[in-house]
């Protein structure tokens, strides 16, 4: 999804064109309320907004809005933002156009507030409810701590008039994902997801409005099911969400790690809580971690080649060595996953065929009248993409280091998977491999 624009459509509201797309399949309908930054432009922007989006599409018939006055919906013309009312039958407008009649809404920031009058409004359209880093609104009074200051409200409207969209210091940087902080990226992101979002007027409308909700009245009018999400360490948020599950009658609180408002690190975490109230079913995750059998292979005295051959004679060498290994990978059913300059690291189905497949890279290495040497292992590696990490690669990059050349040197792992295969080895010791914890017994595989 990400970098993919979404197929948008638009449904009539009185006049009033409110942009909605569609992905996803699944049985339950979910319409996305979103608060001002999650347009529905933010999955082309944000790789983490995309990433919340297909989870969510695996499961229901994911509805995304934007909101009047806010991304791609209409703007208003006289400014301001508009009545929470009027944005309730904005929803029911989209939810008529795709034939939804009932539907879970997944209301977010102000969003949710949109989302909370709505389920009020309208029980038998609602079947479930889930609010994130939302709030019933209101003035800060005695019998009511959570309400907004009017003063900071005002201080808040301002800071959003200024710093809406600014590439330099967008606004919230700070505080609404502290998790991405480290992400060198995530300045340029929240800027652009605000210039998609919303025009600094409208923006401040809308932050400026919340001093003038206040929906405490219509929670005990809430019927449908309803999830209260919140992060861990997010204490900004944790008085106003328990409120919303002290006044709902069928409402309960649940918390992700962190302390991310928008979307962090832990949203995969956010999304399963999500799947788990609307179906029941807790998603099982997929582990990153694989067993593999890695082949390292590396030209011995390449530096020293060089400086005989010079640049352009070892480049040519080199290439025709890359070809050779690549068709050997081919034969044997092996995967490229990086280059060193002068060695590859290549990932098997099995580690009889990497032994094979080192040896014949050794035979055809000779006949380019060179030397290469070969390292294999078989153990738990992390997947990234098309990469792999872990442990396991480290120990097979150290016992090729440990090979002659021509030799392809294998871990006692290895010899032990391949019995009956044919395959003679010949041991060489136990060996203590750098920066790998405790000894290995390390073996010759012989042609």
């Amino acid at each position: 999804m990400n970098g993919d624009f979404a197929e948008v459509r638009y449904a009539d509201a009185d006049g009033v064109s409110i942009a909605y797309c569609i992905s996803g399949r699944g049985p339950i309908d979910l319409v996305r309320v979103p608060g001002i930054l999650s347009s529905i432009r933010a999955s082309t922007v944000d790789p983490v907004v995309a990433a919340h989006d297909q989870h969510l599409a695996k499961f229901s018939r994911l509805i995304r809005i934007d909101r009047r006055g806010l991304g791609m919906s209409d703007p208003l013309v006289a400014g301001g933002a508009p009545p929470l009312e009027q944005q309730v039958d904005d929803i029911l407008a989209v939810m008529d156009a795709v034939g939804s009649r009932q539907a879970a809404l997944y209301g977010s920031g102000d969003g949710g507030q949109v989302a909370l009058l709505f389920a009020a409004m309208h029980p038998p359209r609602v079947n479930a409810l889930v609010l994130n880093f939302t709030s019933a609104g209101g003035l800060r009074a005695a019998d009511y701590p959570f309400g907004l200051d009017p003063v900071e409200a005002e201080r808040l409207t301002l800071l959003t008039r200024s710093n809406w969209g600014d590439v330099d210091d967008p606004w919230g940087y700070e505080w609404l994902a502290p998790s991405r902080l480290e992400d060198p990226t995530f300045r340029r992101v929240l800027a652009r997801l605000e210039q998609e979002g919303a025009s600094r007027a409208a923006a401040a409308a809308v932050v400026a409005g919340r001093a003038e909700i206040d929906l405490r009245a219509a929670l005990p009018l809430v019927q449908a099911p309803t999830l209260v999400l919140v992060a861990e360490h997010d204490l900004q948020t944790r008085g106003p969400s328990q409120f919303l599950v002290d006044h709902i009658a069928n409402a309960r609180l649940a918390t992700f790690p962190g302390a991310d408002i928008y979307l962090g690190v832990h949203t995969a975490e956010m999304g399963a809580l999500i799947e788990e109230f609307l179906t029941g079913t807790r998603p099982v995750p997929v582990s990153d971690r694989i067993l593999a059998t890695v082949l390292f292979t590396d030209i011995v005295g390449s530096t020293e080649r060089l400086a005989t051959l010079g640049d352009q004679a070892w480049r040519a060498l080199l290439d025709r060595h890359d070809a050779m290994v690549r068709t050997q990978l081919e034969g044997f059913r092996g995967r490229a996953v990086n280059t060193t300059g002068d060695g590859f690291l290549s990932t098997f189905d099995g580690p009889a065929r990497a032994v094979r497949c080192g040896q014949a890279i050794g035979d055809g290495a000779r006949s380019l009248g060179i030397d290469v040497r070969a390292g294999v292992h078989v153990g738990e590696c992390e997947s990234r993409g098309d990469d792999l990490a872990g442990i396991a690669v480290h120990i097979g990059a150290r016992v090729c280091a440990l090979a002659q050349p021509g030799e392809v040197l294998v871990t006692s792992t290895v010899k032990d998977l391949v019995a009956g295969s044919g395959i003679k080895f010949t041991d060489r010791g136990t060996r203590t491999l750098k920066g790998v914890p405790d000894q290995w017994r390390v073996f010759t595989a012989e042609a």
